[in-house]
């Protein structure tokens, strides 16, 4: 894209920063701070009523999760100390308010004078099912989920209920019913499959009523008691049909769209029971069952080694802190914007690949502590640790620029993260780009008036702009559109990279999920919900598919993975010494800076 635009002069200084950039992390991140902290209390006291040999087992996941919530802890102060700058801002600027001269930046996005929203947008006219005539139907199961999502079919006219089921249908699309007309909906039989579809919304959004072992043990007993293959029972091989197919069929498409269920040992053992009692009776299922396990256990190694890896990461850049005198910069080490910008994106794709549709239902759903047990509860932490590498990104980015002393290497530093956050723009990687300017709308970084009026800002405006948080990020939205339109005819891989601005993203999923009811007056589950939830996740499960098409460039990923970043109070150290205090606040901030520091 030509970021080639009308604007103000090069010299003019930064503009002020909107709250809602950082209310969006901010509100993202407690969030999961909260859901981390629920888990630790959980696992605490499950090993207050245990035997000591047993705590001493889990002394490594205590170890672990208070480790981590030491880490979101210190990411939601800083964000909340940003949120309450920027907020301060906002209630400066309405007290002296006048129309700026500058012009919008020539990009083709219409803006619409509509009122600026809470953090959490105003989706829920969008996503409630009360307000919608009907849900496209679904389409052939050989399309691919995100197909299937948008496809469109023949439907019923009018309401429909089926009595024997107690589903509710209309114009063909299920909107509701009852748990267990739900789960005799997913069980198949020798005539009856499930939509590829249905399997994976009601295997997603399920869990918010049944835990996921409860619902495959469900399953089982659903399948001998209706096929009739109690222990005992002689079993009719010819009587079964194509039973036996098809629910091979089933487990192998839940392993397939959410295999981290079954790093529960509950999960495994009852897949292999059930698996081996078809095996049984259809003996030449063997090799496609086996086909099934193996994909699985390879996808769980694959996440095992994966986590060791971002512990790993996490141990050397927490060592490297006790020596945070730097010695080189981000420039020095990946002279080429370009570079960075595509090193960047391995780590987003990375990141983005192993991250379980599941998470996201399960990082929010509202369960009763005291009634559940730690074993029940999120095997995973890959969103919170997407989400920790957005804020890490964020601060390595206002470190690289307050770190040095002279103006002009502040400026050099300035423009070339600039560069950078263009050529994240060009490749479809939203998420650093909010990152990069993010960092650099941190009241550190901002206030640096001297140095910013000294950068050509022409570039950076443009690309705020394009992440505006006004109308409900109305301006990025519009830009995702277009890189997905882009994404869909796109032949080459690199055209394909579509990263969102992830904690939008999750910010629309709890939302969804906290606006629309879980079940209707009636008692029966919404299932128009599970279909929501269901469409905004393919879609991302489309976008972390991708392979990232660029060279790995392994010094360029460790400076950025494990490169010391400097605390809030660092931060603010280093930038009165670029430039001193020029108002009372600043000075009195400047005063409590060095105290707490002990300078």
């Amino acid at each position: 894209m030509d970021l080639s635009a009308s604007g103000e002069d090069s010299s003019s200084l930064r503009p002020e920063k909107p709250a809602d950039w950082f209310g969006v992390q901010l509100e993202v991140t407690s969030k999961l701070l909260e859901a981390e902290q629920k888990k630790l209390r959980v696992l605490q006291r499950e090993l207050g009523q245990q035997l000591k040999s047993f705590a001493f087992q889990r002394r490594k996941e205590i170890d672990q999760l208070e480790a981590n919530i030491d880490r979101i802890s210190q990411q939601c102060d800083q964000l909340t100390f940003e949120y309450q700058q920027a907020a301060i801002g906002c209630l400066q600027r309405s007290n002296k308010r006048r129309k700026s001269s500058r012009s919008q930046p020539a990009i083709g996005l219409k803006q619409t004078p509509k009122s600026r929203p809470s953090i959490f947008g105003t989706l829920a006219k969008d996503k409630s099912p009360a307000h919608q005539d009907s849900r496209r139907s679904i389409g052939p199961q050989m399309m691919s989920l995100c197909h299937m999502f948008r496809s469109s079919g023949d439907g019923y006219d009018g309401l429909t209920v089926d009595e024997n089921d107690a589903l509710i249908f209309q114009d063909g699309n299920l909107l509701a019913g009852s748990l267990d007309a739900l789960i005799r909906h997913l069980v198949p039989t020798a005539e009856y499959y499930p939509d590829r579809t249905y399997t994976f919304a009601f295997l997603l959004s399920s869990r918010l009523y049944a835990r996921p072992h409860e619902l495959l043990k469900e399953v089982c007993k659903l399948c001998k008691s209706q096929q009739h293959l109690e222990d005992g029972e002689k079993v009719n091989k010819e009587k079964l049909g194509k039973f036996g197919p098809n629910i091979i069929q089933l487990l192998g498409e839940w392993t397939e769209m959410l295999p981290y269920d079954f790093r529960d040992e509950r999960m495994m053992k009852q897949l292999k029971e059930i698996t081996q009692k078809i095996v049984t009776i259809y003996p030449e299922l063997r090799k496609e069952v086996g086909m099934i396990m193996h994909d699985l256990i390879t996808k769980l190694s694959s996440l095992q080694k994966y986590e060791e890896a971002l512990q790993k990461i996490n141990a050397e850049a927490t060592q490297r802190l006790k020596h945070i005198v730097p010695t080189t910069d981000i420039v020095q080490m990946c002279p080429s914007p370009l570079d960075l910008a595509q090193q960047l994106t391995h780590i987003e794709l990375e990141r983005l690949t192993n991250i379980g549709p599941e998470e996201f239902v399960q990082a929010f759903a509202k369960e009763n502590e005291l009634q559940t047990s730690y074993d029940d509860m999120k095997k995973t932490s890959n969103l919170e640790a997407y989400v920790q590498w957005f804020n890490r990104l964020s601060y390595l980015v206002a470190t690289e620029i307050c770190m040095h002393l002279k103006k002009k290497h502040r400026v050099r530093t300035i423009e070339y993260f600039v560069d950078v956050a263009k050529e994240c723009f060009n490749i479809g990687n939203f998420n650093s780009l909010m990152a990069i300017i993010a960092g650099m709308n941190m009241s550190p970084v901002a206030r640096l008036k001297k140095t910013w009026s000294k950068v050509n800002t022409q570039k950076f405006e443009i690309l705020e702009h394009q992440m505006d948080p006004s109308n409900n990020f109305s301006s990025y939205r519009s830009t995702l559109k277009a890189a997905l339109w882009r994404c869909e005819g796109a032949v080459e891989e690199r055209e394909k990279i579509v990263i969102p601005f992830f904690s939008l993203l999750v910010k629309d999923i709890y939302f969804l999920n906290e606006g629309c009811a879980n079940r209707l007056p009636n008692g029966h589950i919404n299932f128009e919900k599970f279909w929501q939830l269901a469409k905004q996740i393919t879609e991302f499960i489309t976008w972390k598919q991708v392979e990232c098409p660029f060279e790995r460039q392994s010094h360029v990923l460790n400076y950025v993975l494990t490169n010391p970043v400097f605390s809030e109070n660092s931060l603010s150290l280093a930038s009165f010494e670029c430039e001193p205090p020029e108002n009372s606040y600043e000075k009195e901030r400047y005063k409590n800076v060095k105290s707490e520091m002990e300078l």
